[in-house]
């Protein structure tokens, strides 16, 4: 076995980003897909690892890097959050929220229809449902446990973990396909490449050059790190209390309290900018050791029927953001957008809807408007959401029997 230290571990998670830059930038199918960059990169260091473990090498990372630079993105995009352009928007967010509850009565209800015609228990295509796809690894943990020790189910936390992997892989790599299928149907606003009609803002294209000087820099790192700081207090004072949120959810409540009170008493103007570079960094290292940590083995262990369960909900998630999504949503280039991150969050994470959206505008051009919904969405409403959707469909009959 190798176990990389710390440091070993930034570097390769700096070469997968860099390795999936090489490919994006040299295959045309990932190119023209909009695969995003530290996805291509880490599937195939995971699948590497995958074929060395055959012959008994196991590569193992520190992964102790990847909640403080989840953390620190989801501050950044507390500190991008504008609640004045929120409040413009606040009819496209709360239509959005609505697709999204669409989304995740469908999983569940496809998942147990699915594991109950395999003959699997209902149980189990709850777990494959909305708990692991929209929910990711913290969420179906947390049920596994649930289910192993109220409900007796077998293995339960093993199958929630599997599952979710399963949804990270197929959110990142789907949503880029279904854009570019949407987008031959829409007029892209400034739609060629070279020539993007004004400078973007916050994380719609990660590449473009951005002024930053050392004291703008120290001033940025700063509000990060209260945000996390006091993020982290908060989640402490929450726990176990009924008003307990994710870290997570915190830790952006506090970016956003800060960019939007200092703004406010007239203090300080949150730098843009650099908030998104330093928010851009953070969340593609945090997606390369993600994926490159991806134990795809565990993956081939599940078995057929969970395998095909899984499967269809990835085909249903797909069809939702084409014919659901996007009509709901407008159906011009933002809805696009919106689809690509609905099928990142809707399968995988937040952060996967991120990098799936930028993968489209930096090709097509911005979407304020998609980068403004689906990070609020998907941080403030889609865990408080879905605890309220799981628990409604434990009260069906077939699940009080169990």
């Amino acid at each position: 076995m190798i176990q990389l230290d710390f440091y070993g571990t930034l570097v390769a998670a700096s070469l997968v980003l860099l390795l999936g830059r090489g490919l994006v930038t040299r295959v045309g199918f990932l190119r023209s897909y909009n695969i995003p960059e530290p996805v291509a990169g880490g599937l195939v260091v995971a699948l590497l690892l995958l074929i060395l473990r055959t012959f008994d090498i196991e590569v193992r990372f520190d992964t102790s890097l990847q909640t403080p630079l989840m953390l620190a993105f989801f501050a950044t995009i507390g500190l991008s959050a504008d609640l004045a352009s929120l409040k413009k928007g606040g009819r496209i967010v709360g239509v959005f929220l609505l697709a999204v509850i669409g989304l995740l009565v469908v999983q569940n209800a496809m998942g147990i229809g699915l594991a109950t015609l395999l003959g699997l228990d209902p149980l189990m295509g709850l777990l494959t449902g909305s708990i692991t796809l929209a929910g990711g690894h913290g969420t179906g943990a947390a049920w596994g446990t649930v289910f192993s020790e109220k409900y007796g189910l077998a293995s339960a936390s093993e199958l929630a973990l599997a599952s979710a992997t399963f949804g990270l892989v197929l959110g990142g790599l789907i949503g880029g396909p279904v854009a570019r299928l949407l987008i031959k149907r829409v007029q892209v606003p400034g739609c060629s490449p070279q020539q993007v009609p004004r400078l973007p803002r916050g994380f719609e294209q990660p590449n473009k050059e951005r002024s930053i000087t050392p004291f703008s820099f120290v001033e940025t790192l700063a509000l990060i790190a209260v945000s996390l700081l006091a993020g982290n207090l908060l989640n402490g004072l929450l726990h176990g209390t009924v008003f307990e949120l994710p870290t997570f959810v915190c830790v952006l409540f506090v970016g956003v309290v800060l960019r939007n009170g200092l703004s406010a008493l007239g203090l300080y103007q949150v730098f843009e900018r650099e908030v998104s570079v330093l928010g851009n960094v953070s969340l593609s290292l945090f997606l390369a050791i993600a994926l490159m940590s991806l134990k795809l083995w565990d993956l081939a262990a599940l078995a057929l029927p969970i395998f095909i369960i899984l499967a269809v909900q990835a085909l249903v998630m797909a069809l939702f953001a084409i014919f659901v999504t996007f009509r709901v949503m407008g159906g011009n280039y933002d809805a696009a957008v919106l689809a690509a991150g609905h099928c990142g969050f809707g399968l995988g994470a937040t952060p996967t809807a991120i990098a799936n959206m930028q993968a489209v505008t930096q090709r097509y051009g911005p979407s304020q408007i998609a980068f403004l919904v689906v990070p609020m969405v998907g941080a403030f409403f889609i865990d408080i959401i879905n605890v309220i959707v799981i628990k409604l469909y434990l009260t069906l009959p077939f699940f009080a029997a169990v």
